[in-house]
């Protein structure tokens, strides 16, 4: 699985003009599963993200994880991340896990964090969605798990 994180100040998914899920202060957290993942592959991931320490101290040093200081989680199904663009100009996508595949995984991942984070917010698994952000920093993090 892969995950492209962003730390927010605030994040929110729109479907249709509606909010599917918002948070203040956290992480935005793009997720793709891949093929051959399993749930196991997810939950390595999810540890990670919750003790990435990527959160500013009294000092300033990025040494408080989300976690640490309460933030939320607006996890969003991003197929995108797993684009190959070596071949040519138009992106492939067969690094993605099929979509059955990629939903089973996707649900599995969302089901963890809420049980493991007080607040975790999602978008809808292949929908049409429109992500809003106020990216604190910028800090944005890549995480492959492979």
């Amino acid at each position: 699985m892969k995950a492209l994180l962003q730390r927010v100040r605030e994040a929110r998914v729109e479907i249709a003009g509606e909010v599917a899920g918002a948070i203040g202060p956290g992480l935005l957290v793009l997720v793709c599963a891949e093929p051959g993942d399993t749930e196991a592959v997810g939950e390595r991931l999810l540890a990670k993200i919750l003790k990435l320490r990527i959160f500013s101290d009294e000092a300033g040093k990025m040494n408080r994880s989300v976690q640490d200081v309460g933030g939320g989680l607006l996890i969003v199904s991003q197929f995108t991340l797993a684009a190959d663009v070596r071949g040519g100009n138009r992106p492939s996508f067969t690094g993605a896990a099929p979509p059955d595949e990629g939903r089973r995984l996707y649900d599995a991942f969302i089901a963890q964090a809420r049980s493991l984070h007080p607040e975790v917010a999602t978008g809808r698994f292949g929908a049409d969605m429109q992500v809003h952000l106020v990216n604190d920093g910028p800090v944005t993090i890549p995480i492959d798990m492979r």
